[in-house]
C-alpha cells in the first residue's frame, strides 16, 4: 500500500532542518524518558542519513561523543564530536576494530529496518535479526547502567527478544511513538540500566 511520503512530520523535518522525519520518534522518547544526557557517549546503529545524530548531538554537547554506523555513507557535516563509519554491523571484525577506541558507550541506539518485501513474516524475521545483532553489540559496547533503544517490527520473535532484554536490563518499555506511520508495524523497545555481569 502506497503512503503519502510528504506527511506532517516530513514537512516539519524539512522546516527544522532535520535530515529525516525519524527524528521525531527519538525526540518523543527523549522527552518522556531522558535517555540521553550531557556528556554521554552514544552509538547510533543504522544512523544514515543522520537525524538521530543531529538530535543526540544537541543533547550530549561538546563534551559528549556520537559514533554513527551505517551500510550507506553518512554525508552530513555535524557540528559536535561525531564520528561516522560506513560498514556492515554483521561483520564482527569491522565492528570490533571500528569501535574499540570509543568504548564504553552510555547509550546504544538502533533505528535499523530491513528493506521490506511486503511479506509480513519475512520482513518481521529480517527486522528481528537486525534487532538481535544490535542487542549483541549493545551488550558488548555498553557500560553497566547503560541504555539500549532499538526498533523492531512486531512479529513472532518479538516476545522472545523482549524476554531476553528483561534478563539483561533492570527496566524495559515497549513504545510506539506518535510519529510512527499508521500502517507501520514498527515499535521500539527501550531497555534501561544494563545489569553488571
Amino acid at each position: 500500500m502506497a503512503f503519502k511520503v510528504q506527511d506532517h512530520y516530513f514537512r516539519k523535518a524539512k522546516t527544522q532542518h532535520y535530515l529525516a522525519r525519524a527524528v521525531y520518534k527519538l525526540e518523543e522518547i527523549q522527552k518522556r524518558y531522558k535517555i540521553l544526557r550531557a556528556a554521554d557517549r552514544v552509538l547510533d546503529l543504522g544512523a544514515a542519513p543522520g537525524s538521530w545524530i543531529q538530535l543526540a548531538g544537541g543533547v550530549v554537547g561538546q563534551s559528549g561523543l556520537i559514533v554513527g554506523i551505517d551500510l550507506k555513507p553518512i554525508e552530513h557535516a555535524f557540528a559536535n564530536r561525531v564520528v561516522t563509519l560506513q560498514g556492515d554491523i554483521f561483520d564482527r571484525e569491522f565492528v570490533e576494530a571500528a569501535l574499540s577506541g570509543y568504548l564504553p558507550f552510555d547509550v546504544v541506539l538502533s533505528d535499523m529496518a530491513p528493506a521490506t518485501s511486503g511479506i509480513r513474516v519475512a520482513d518481521s524475521a529480517r527486522s528481528a535479526l537486525l534487532f538481535e545483532r544490535a542487542f549483541e553489540i549493545a551488550l558488548w559496547a555498553l557500560q553497566p547502567g547503560g541504555t539500549f533503544l532499538a526498533k523492531i517490527f512486531h512479529g513472532s520473535e518479538f516476545h522472545q527478544l523482549l524476554a531476553r532484554l528483561k534478563k539483561q536490563f533492570s527496566q524495559t518499555r515497549v513504545i510506539r511513538p506518535e510519529a510512527t506511520r499508521k500502517q507501520s508495524r514498527e515499535i521500539y523497545i527501550l531497555a534501561m540500566n544494563l545489569k553488571r555481569t
